[in-house]
Order: C-alpha cells, then structure tokens, then sequence
C-alpha cells in the first residue's frame, strides 16, 4: 500500500514539473515580444522604486524616533509649548504654575484628537490645564513671551473680635481688639509678562492696582458705650509690584516629575500701611493717639519680601499633578512712624513680619483638547509679628488654607481663558476668591 501511494505521488510530481516547464517555456516566448518586454521593464522600475520608497520610510521613522529621544531628554516634548495655554508655581506653581497648565502648566493646538497610552506624559499641544495659584505650571519656551491680564475679587467677613490698626498683610493686622464684624471687599487687577530666556528659565514681572473698601461695626472697648457704630474706609492705587525667576531643575518624564525652582522678589511700591492716616476723631479712644482705623486702606505690604519655591509637575494622561512648596521671608523696618489725624506722628520703632510657609498641590485634568478641570488646595502659616525685638501682644500664628477649583478653555493657539474660585477654609482666610486670567503667547 505503502509503495502504491508512493507510485502515485511520484507520478504527480512528474506531472507537476513537465507542467511547469511547458509553462516556463510558453512565458519565455510570450516575453520575446516587444510589448512584454516593455511591461517586464515597466515592472521592474516599479519595483526599484517600491524598494526605494520603503528605504525612505524606514530612514523618516528613524529619524523621528531620535528626535523623539531627544525630546523626552531635554523634557520639551510636555513643556515647549504649553505656557500660552494656561500655567504651575507655585506657584505657586505657578504652578501654579502649575496649574499649571499645568500650567502650568503654562501653546500651539494639535491638528485632531490622539490617543496615548495610560501613564505616558501627554503632550502639552493637547492639552490646556487651568491654573490655580500664582505660580505657572510650565516654562516659556526660548524667545517667546505671554502677556496675561488678570482681575481678582475677594470677599471676608469676619464676626470674631480682631485686631484693628495698620495691616502687615492682608490676614495680620496691629492694633486694638475693638472691632466685632467686619466686611471686606478687595479688587486686584494685574498686568504680568513672562519671557523665556532659555528653554530652561524664564522671568516674569507682576504690576497689581488694588481697590480695597472695609466696613467695620464695632463697640469700643473701655469706654463704657453700648451702641455700635459704623466705619467705612477704603483705598485705591498701585499696588507691591513683583519679580520672578524660575528655572526647570530636571527632565522629567512619565516615571518622574518635573521640578522647577523659583525666586519671587516683592517690592513695596503700594501705599505703605504706616503712610496712610488713622481717625483719632471717630475711632479714638480717650486722648490715646493711634488706636483707631486709618482714614484710607493701604495697598501694599509696606515690606520687602523675598520667596524661594520648589513646583513639581507630574504627568500622568489624561491628568497632571502639581504642587509646590515656599518660605518668605518679610524683610523688618526700623524707625518706623505712622501718620496720625492733624498731621501728627507716633514712633512705632522697629517691625518685623513673622516668616510664611506656604504649600500647595492640586490635580488638573483635561476635559477634551480645549479644555480642562483642576482642583487644588493652598495653605500658608504666617508667623509671628514682632515689634522692637519683642512679639507683638496678641499676635499668633495664623493658618490660611483655601480650596480652589479651576476651568481653562483654549480660544485659539495662543489665547485662552482662565476661571478659578477659592474658599476658605479657616476663619482667618478670604471667604470667597474669584480669579480671572486670560494668557497670551505673543
């Protein structure tokens, strides 16, 4: 049985050579006309050229594949871009900086939506993180610059007794504990500029005018009174102009974050606290000088300050984590004088602002390829105030904590829109904060 089926199959293989050899022959005639001898060349050219088209096609890919490399070193694929779109740093961030966009963040659109893999850093082109606090989340890439306009409302009310006198900062006041409620309405619009130097480090400039109006009702203490009274009081004008310095310490990536340093120097170009005069008329009590309400609101610090930072931003697609951490140091006055009603004057010494340390972090994640949603929480603990070497009689620390939420939108390539709202969450802090921003890559 064996050997019969190997009979058959070898008669088949006989068969199937004798076949194609008649059919090798038969193609060997046929080429020697001139019209397949012309296809056969024309097939042949094609050829060449499939082959040389496939060598170009693998060369491009590559050569983006080195690029790509380069890229993810030097951490341009996620930072070269994104500024324009909404920033980290700690701020701050500024990120925000961080956000942001993140932002840090903080601008070209890409051309239709992409997919990308779970875990790898997203692209900064297609993306638009909405920043929260000060600090941007992205670099300015070299050569470029974003101009962004800004408004700002805050809202207090504060129905403890407090200290009433000459403001050190917004949540620190010196002075009498008199007053029992308080409302305060504060409106900052600002003009900030950032410009890349490298794509490594950037410097930014902030010029605030502030508009301030309080009202107080109070019952003075040691006078025996038991009606309450009413004080308006507001100001207008310029307010601490800022300089900032950030430079990206790393190249970060998908497995690590990347951290940028900052150096925020704040001026006292406000109208100082212990320039403006206080009511010794309506509020004074007794003949003690100085102890009343200033006439108008100060719109600066009246110190100089310097602000080390520390922003880091993680990407993780479709969402970018940021955050940071700060120490200023408020800068003390000696030979100190506050102007008092009828031209007088009443020797303070020597003022030095207890120090802040600040912390942020907060998550921003990206609705579609024009906008996105951040979430985040900022607290800084002000020390101490201490006047001629000695903490002032009722100063305590004080924790500020405020709970942000985001909303960035991309109007074009270089423009975008900004929301945040902030509240507060300890008695000391701004109940409610409204920010707008509206970044420009020029």
């Amino acid at each position: 049985m064996k050997k019969k089926n190997a009979f058959i199959i070898g008669a088949a293989a006989c068969s199937v050579l004798a076949l194609s050899s008649e059919l090798a022959y038969a193609q060997q005639l046929a080429d020697n006309t001139p019209e397949t001898a012309e296809l056969g060349m024309l097939r042949r050219q094609v050829e060449l050229q499939s082959r040389e088209l496939e060598k170009l096609k693998r060369a491009i890919a590559e050569q983006e594949a080195r690029n790509g490399d380069i890229r993810k070193a030097l951490g341009l694929d996620y930072l070269a871009n994104a500024r324009g779109t909404g920033p980290a740093a700690g701020g701050g961030a500024e990120p925000a900086a961080p956000v942001a966009t993140v932002q840090t963040a903080q601008a070209g659109a890409a051309e239709g939506p992409r997919q990308v893999q779970v875990g790898t850093a997203p692209n900064a082109e297609t993306r638009t993180i909405a920043p929260l606090f000060e600090q941007p989340g992205v670099l300015t890439p070299r050569g470029k610059m974003v101009f962004e306009p800004s408004l700002q409302y805050g809202y207090s009310s504060n129905n403890r007794v407090a200290l009433v006198g000459y403001t050190v900062i917004p949540a620190l006041l010196i002075g009498l504990v008199d007053v029992r409620e308080v409302k305060r309405h504060t409106f900052t619009g600002a003009l900030t500029g950032r410009f890349g130097l490298t794509n490594r480090f950037e410097i930014e400039a902030r010029l605030p005018y502030v508009y301030r109006s309080d009202s107080a009702i109070s019952r003075e203490i040691f006078t025996g009174s038991a009606s309450e009274s009413a004080f308006d009081t507001s100001g207008k004008g310029i307010g601490d102009i800022e300089v900032t310095g950030r430079y990206q310490l790393n190249d970060g990536g998908a497995t690590r974050p990347y951290m940028i340093g900052s150096l925020r120097f704040k001026s006292r170009t406000g109208k100082d606290p212990f320039e403006v005069v206080t009511d010794c008329v309506t509020r004074c009590i007794g003949n003690t000088s100085g102890t009343g309400l200033p006439i108008d609101l100060p719109t600066g610090s009246g110190f100089y300050s310097l602000q080390p930072g520390l922003t880091w931003l993680f990407p993780s697609d479709p969402a970018v984590f940021f955050g940071s951490f700060s120490y200023t140091h408020n800068f003390k006055r000696t030979d100190i004088s506050r102007r008092v009603l009828n031209g007088e004057s009443e020797f303070i010494g020597t003022v030095e602002p207890g120090p802040i340390l600040g912390m942020n972090f907060g998550m921003g994640l990206a609705l579609n390829d024009k906008s996105s949603f951040s979430l985040g929480f900022d607290i800084n603990s002000v020390g101490r105030t201490k006047q001629n070497g000695v903490t002032v009689p009722g100063s305590v620390r004080t924790n500020l904590a405020t709970m942000l939420l985001g909303y960035a939108y991309r109007y074009s390539d270089k423009t975008s829109f900004n929301v945040s709202v902030g509240a507060g969450l300890t008695r000391d802090t701004p109940d409610l904060t409204l920010t707008l921003r509206m970044p420009m890559s020029l």
